[in-house]
């Protein structure tokens, strides 16, 4: 039997508010037995692992060492981009190429950072 990641997990200040921006950014749910001010959210999603945000005491101080690369589905990398940034995302990098390679790095409303690649319609295009 193989051994499945049931969940990535987040330390942060606030799991709720958290949980609620992922949710958003992933069209997940926040799960229906978490609230707010709750020490710990979990978010449900429809493709891989569900995300699990845990309240702690100490903030984030250093860059993440694991981080979420997001390939959009039905969006182009640019729309992406655009769309988790209207949530509350903000930029920490933009590594985008000339020729449509690239990546962009943001970070979440805790500074946690994640990557925006581009879809696979876009990557079939460019090679």
């Amino acid at each position: 039997m193989t051994t499945l990641v049931r969940h990535v997990t987040f330390d942060c200040s606030d799991a709720y508010a958290l949980a609620t921006f992922w949710a958003k950014i992933l069209e997940g749910a926040v799960s229906d037995e978490d609230a707010p001010g709750d020490p710990e959210a979990l978010v449900h999603t429809s493709e891989g692992p569900d995300v699990l945000f845990i309240n702690v005491p100490e903030k984030k101080s250093v860059k993440n060492r694991v981080h979420f690369d997001l390939q959009p589905q039905e969006r182009t990398r640019d729309e992406e981009v655009e769309r988790v940034t209207a949530l509350g995302a903000t930029l920490v990098g933009d590594h985008r190429l000339p020729d449509g390679r690239g990546w962009v790095t943001l970070a979440d409303p805790e500074g946690n950072e994640f990557c925006v690649e581009r879809s696979a319609a876009e990557r079939a295009a460019t090679g």
